[in-house]
């Protein structure tokens, strides 16, 4: 039942869609906190994203008695995440509200029933279609400035969700280290996985300029994560070409690293850039007229702070330890740096075995945790 003075709709024009993604503007107005998401991503992520070939979705609003937005939510189903894992669930994302508690539940009531409709048993988010985007609702470190690919929220949001009758499905969590600044152990490690296994770093630019290389790279990341990733979904030809198509122009020689064995074959990658969440808080939200140019400027000349984005292995080179490797590669090449001071990691499973080599740096503290929430809907 939807509150007094309050209507859920569905958005069904373009009127609507642009109110649906302009809505956290205007709600985060004044946080320091908040990254704007691009319009255009935005846009492309919900009406033309390769995901939509196959998830069924929905979105609505919620308006209060003068017509005014606030709040918001989108409901989505991956039948393939369904039949990998045997399961009957729907997402829900895009997830933002004004502090109230009965507008959050008129939301997430809304998306429930459509999920009934859709067969789903149960609910859970705050998710993406699959593993590439934005997911994770923060429920510590509200005070610190997420990467430009996580989202934000207020307090009140695990709040909220935990009367609605929410609970936890699994945690990731970010670390911030202060300084590139190597352990002496984990140095000597490295030294000797390159020279054992005959790894050699590749030329990351290459990666960029041939298409095959990149496609293949972004099939070993599909496999990997399938392997270890919980609730991972392994991505189709079509996601896997628009990833590649839009990652490529965030790979740097200067912040990645990529090791080949001696048969020129992928072992191990680290992709990292400069931060540019700054960048994307000036830009509010538009590439043009001037947006492109703080962007430019975060890429160009970096900051005081590294984001980590994505680490892996592949299979042949699994459980060998060579993210030793990768943490030396990042250590040695901006150890001496006057201007980078912190390195943020990329959102990790609290139960994942690679969160433990953070355990080797001294200088360091958690930086955000995210939630994954579920609950029965039937």
């Amino acid at each position: 039942m939807e509150p007094k003075g309050v209507e859920i709709v569905e958005v069904t024009t373009p009127a609507q869609l642009r109110e649906f993604i302009r809505f956290p503007d205007r709600l985060y107005k004044g946080c320091p906190y908040y990254v704007p998401a691009l319009h255009s991503d935005q846009k492309h992520s919900l009406t033309k994203c390769a995901s939509l070939q196959y998830c069924p979705h929905v979105l609505y609003l919620a308006k209060d008695a003068e017509g005014r937005t606030v709040g918001r939510i989108s409901a989505f189903v991956n039948p393939r995440y369904n039949e990998r894992y045997s399961k009957k669930c729907c997402r829900f994302g895009w997830f933002d509200v004004v502090e109230d508690f009965d507008i959050a539940k008129a939301l997430t009531d809304k998306a429930s029933e459509w999920a009934k409709a859709q067969g789903m048993t149960q609910m859970h988010g705050p998710l993406y279609y699959n593993t590439l985007g934005k997911q994770g609702m923060v429920v510590e470190g509200f005070d610190h400035l997420p990467q430009f690919n996580n989202l934000y929220n207020y307090p009140y949001y695990p709040v909220f969700m935990e009367r609605l009758g929410f609970v936890k499905e699994c945690d990731w969590i970010q670390y911030r280290m202060f300084g590139a600044h190597l352990p002496e152990r984990l140095g000597r490690i490295a030294e000797a996985l390159m020279s054992r296994y005959k790894l050699h770093r590749a030329d990351v630019n290459a990666l960029k300029k041939n298409h095959e290389m990149g496609m293949e790279f972004i099939r070993n990341y599909s496999e990997i994560f399938s392997r270890e990733v919980y609730n991972f979904i392994p991505f189709t030809e079509a996601e896997m070409e628009e990833e590649l198509r839009q990652s490529v122009s965030m790979i740097d020689n200067r912040y990645c690293s990529i090791f080949f064995d001696e048969n020129e074959s992928l072992a191990v990658f680290d992709l990292n850039c400069p931060s540019v969440s700054r960048a994307m808080q000036k830009a509010r939200g538009r590439i043009f007229p001037f947006g492109w140019i703080h962007f430019l400027k975060a890429m160009l000349f970096g900051g005081d702070t590294v984001d980590m984005v994505l680490t892996g292995a592949t299979d042949k080179w699994n459980g060998k330890g060579l993210s030793a490797l990768l943490h030396y590669d990042i250590c040695t090449r901006f150890g001496d740096s006057k201007k980078v001071r912190y390195f943020i990691s990329n959102p990790q499973l609290e139960n994942n075995k690679a969160v433990q080599v953070w355990d080797s740096y001294p200088d360091k503290e958690l930086y955000v945790r995210r939630r994954c929430y579920i609950k029965d809907i039937q």
